[in-house]
């Protein structure tokens, strides 16, 4: 009787344990991207990727609707497949990565909407100027396999680039901007 009542509790603890156990999930870099699209000339877009950036999260709940998560994205590391133009995204027109090398975002929530949706709020910093912003996820699943557990999301949201301080702005001839205000910040990863 004494076994099985050891059994018992143990049995209860490794339960307890899992529910409430808090994970940290490591950045699959080779798997993960973070890339924007802006308007250009009112007609078409530019697209663009920041090649070095690393983020968490952590969470106790399986439904992630505790996580918490940050990331930071190197400025100098950005890539539009034109080596004029990134050097102008560097300078002071837009994100003068001298200055200031990294954006950063920290999570203030995750609420859970049903079907894989979530709205994640947080603060980004641009240019040490931060702002509230939130992004629509789609949370992929989880597998575990030979490599262990992987879990994936992909993460959407638009940001006022001029908001920002990133002013650079020329009108087309038409009136619009040459480099749209909106930018279109995509990240997926897999963790």
């Amino acid at each position: 009787m004494k076994t099985m009542k050891t059994i018992l509790v143990v049995a209860a603890l490794a339960i307890a344990g899992s529910v409430s156990a808090q994970t940290k999930w490591k950045l699959d870099k080779s798997h993960s991207n973070v890339r924007f699209t802006v308007t250009h000339m009112t007609v078409s877009e530019v697209e663009g990727t920041f090649k070095i950036w690393d983020g968490t999260v952590e969470n106790t709940k399986a439904d992630f609707s505790d996580a918490k998560i940050s990331f930071t994205i190197d400025v100098n590391s950005i890539n539009t497949e034109n080596e004029n133009r990134d050097k102008h995204l560097k300078s002071d027109d837009f994100f003068n990565a001298e200055k200031f090398p990294a954006i950063k975002f920290e999570s203030t929530s995750m609420q859970p909407l049903g079907n894989n949706k979530y709205k994640l709020n947080g603060n980004l910093t641009m240019r040490d100027i931060t702002k509230p912003v939130t992004f629509d996820v789609t949370y992929g699943g989880t597998i575990t396999g030979q490599r262990g557990t992987k879990v994936g999301f992909k993460a959407v949201t638009t940001v006022d680039r001029l908001a920002y301080g990133l002013k650079w702005d020329r009108a087309t001839e038409a009136g619009g901007l040459v480099v749209g205000k909106d930018v279109e910040l995509s990240i997926k990863v897999e963790m």
